[in-house]
């Protein structure tokens, strides 16, 4: 049986962190390849000339997610991966880009607190999704957008070996 189990688990360290430090941002059409083993994602080929665009975050704003999705009667299953990114600051050139990201069908790697890195819309591209603009009631209150992207995905979320990041940008 191609599914069979193959291994059995145990309690790890408890050294996790939550959150989501950076997400590297590019068009699905513009990512030619990738290379991939066990689960790893080991290498990126870019379009000529494309790069991925870092999106630096605020500490504790940001998160991914993926839900395990089945349909007993029809014996699927695929994995739906959300991502919320909030940018502080109302902005022309932030919402010039938000406009973009929303036309787009994207591929994000997703770098967490804990040092990992996740990529999310692999082979059918994250759309936005919604969010919100807001300029806050008091003084103390986010001013900026808040932007929601989903994907569903055959596979589940790929592991990005975090030596390939720098190279994301060139």
């Amino acid at each position: 049986m191609a599914c069979a189990l193959t291994t059995g688990f145990s309690l790890q360290c408890r050294d996790g962190a939550g959150g989501i430090k950076n997400v590297y941002l590019i068009e699905l059409d513009n990512v030619a390849s990738y290379t991939e083993s066990s689960g790893t994602i080991t290498a990126i080929t870019k379009a000529s000339g494309k790069v991925f665009f870092k999106y630096v975050l605020e500490n504790d704003t940001a998160n991914f997610a993926e839900a395990i999705t089945t349909n007993r009667q029809n014996g699927s299953v695929y994995y739906a991966q959300t991502l919320q990114v909030v940018l502080n600051k109302l902005r022309v050139a932030v919402r010039n880009e938000i406009k973009l990201l929303a036309q787009n069908r994207l591929v994000a790697v997703v770098e967490t607190m804990d040092g990992s890195a996740w990529l999310l819309g692999k082979e059918r591209g994250m759309m936005v999704s919604g969010g919100s603009v807001a300029s806050g009631t008091a003084m103390a209150d986010r001013n900026g957008y808040t932007i929601d992207m989903a994907a569903d995905e055959k596979e589940p979320a790929y592991e990005v070996s975090t030596g390939i990041l720098a190279g994301l940008l060139t």
